[in-house]
């Protein structure tokens, strides 16, 4: 499965009710087949510029990374879900490029010549 990440921007709320949407979020990747890796908080800050969703004015909001691995037809139904959830003010999948097991050259072979010089010098 490909690796997504998650970026979260929540509306600014008190710490159970934002507790509650990142749960709700989370468990709504579980169900769809989505191994969360790991839920990072990135804090609450200002917003670069005034954002209305959901028919409110926001100017703070709480900054969120999640890491999962995830089938590509997750994506979309998770990013209609979340557009209709009234405490998500932005929200974006972003696909990790794949990690390469960097393979292990060992030690060059020595040349018998060169064994022979180094028993020699001793």
């Amino acid at each position: 499965m490909p690796r997504y990440e998650l970026a979260l921007i929540l509306k600014a709320m008190q710490r159970p009710e934002t507790a509650a949407v990142l749960k709700r979020t989370v468990e709504a990747l579980m169900e769809r087949g989505a191994v969360v890796r790991s839920l990072e908080n990135l804090g609450e800050r200002s917003l670069p510029y005034k954002i209305t969703k959901h028919k409110e004015r926001h100017k703070r909001g709480g900054y969120f990374l999640i890491d999962l691995e995830a089938p590509p037809s997750l994506v979309s139904p998770m990013m209609d879900q979340l557009g209709r959830d009234v405490d998500v003010i932005r929200r974006a999948f972003l696909r990790q490029p794949l990690a390469r097991a960097e393979q292990c050259r060992g030690l060059p072979p020595a040349s018998p010549g060169h064994k022979l010089l180094s028993a020699k010098k001793n």
